[in-house]
């Protein structure tokens, strides 16, 4: 990833929750993947992006992925979990389990998504000594820190370009200031680091940031691209109509049109060639 972030193209990576998600994007071509820990709290937990998911359940779906795709995945480590210590275990944990890049943000606790309302963040001190720890516990120069400040809705724009610029400083790999509300802050964003450091997009449907796409970003200057969310936005739409259907026929045969049979459902996840390499062992 860190040779890949040099060209002079956007790295567009759509969110992921599991292993299944995680392996159907890579087979459709995807160069990286975004573990976003919002969606690990909708799949896994069934509840909101307020700061209830732990580091053991992200490190643990980090590995899972990880040992079924090859792709490099870009992993939300929220607050670190804790203070710098907690960021140092983190940050260890999460190289073990193969992350190409983790995300800490500078938000308070209990931290929360970052287009939701009421959010606060720490002294930059604070977050300057957490990305500092960081960066001291990786032991691979190929394994990219990212520093998300949230502070445009707290301080205001000019404080959060003050804040990424003294994460900056702290030697971290990309920088994401997060919930840019207008074309205009995103270019200031891009005029101030764009040719410094790559900046990273977040895309969020309904959120505060104009959705554009990943040409359209990359033009203005922003490195890597992330939909974090849309993918369980997605699967959760699908599923309203899926079990809709099914309560109201009483079988799955109106979906069928929407739906893999058995056997496109092995084909994809790899079940005859698992049974052959299985096989050779008889």
């Amino acid at each position: 990833m860190k040779t890949r972030l040099h060209e002079n193209r956007p790295l567009l990576a759509p969110g992921v929750y599991d292993s299944l998600s995680a392996l159907i994007a890579e087979q459709a071509g995807f160069e990286a993947l975004y573990l976003s820990g919002a969606s690990i709290a909708y799949t896994r937990l069934g509840r909101s992006d307020v700061g209830l998911t732990t580091y053991p359940e992200v490190q643990d779906t980090l590995a899972r992925i990880t040992e079924r795709v090859a792709t490099p995945v870009i992993v939300d480590a929220d607050t670190g979990f804790g203070n710098a210590l907690n960021v140092q275990r983190t940050v260890r944990g999460f190289e073990r389990a193969g992350a190409a890049m983790i995300q800490l943000e500078d938000q308070g606790f209990p931290k929360r998504c970052g287009h939701l309302d009421g959010k606060t963040v720490v002294p930059v001190a604070q977050m300057c000594g957490k990305l500092r720890a960081a960066l001291d516990a990786r032991q691979s120069p190929q394994t990219l820190i990212l520093a998300r400040t949230d502070a445009l809705a707290i301080e205001g724009l000019d404080a959060a370009l003050d804040r990424a610029e003294a994460y900056l400083a702290c030697g971290v790999d990309a920088l994401f200031i997060e919930a840019l509300r207008s074309a205009e802050q995103m270019d200031a964003a891009c005029a101030r680091f764009a040719q410094r450091i790559p900046l990273l997009a977040n895309m969020v449907e309904g959120g505060q940031t104009p959705v554009q796409s990943a040409a359209e970003l990359g033009a203005r200057g922003f490195r890597i691209v992330i939909f974090p969310g849309g993918t369980a936005r997605a699967v959760a739409h699908t599923l309203q109509g899926y079990y809709a259907s099914l309560a109201a026929a009483g079988s799955t045969t109106p979906w069928r049109g929407q739906m893999l049979d058995f056997d496109q459902l092995n084909g994809l996840i790899g079940t005859p060639d698992l049974l052959a390499a299985g096989r050779r062992y008889e």
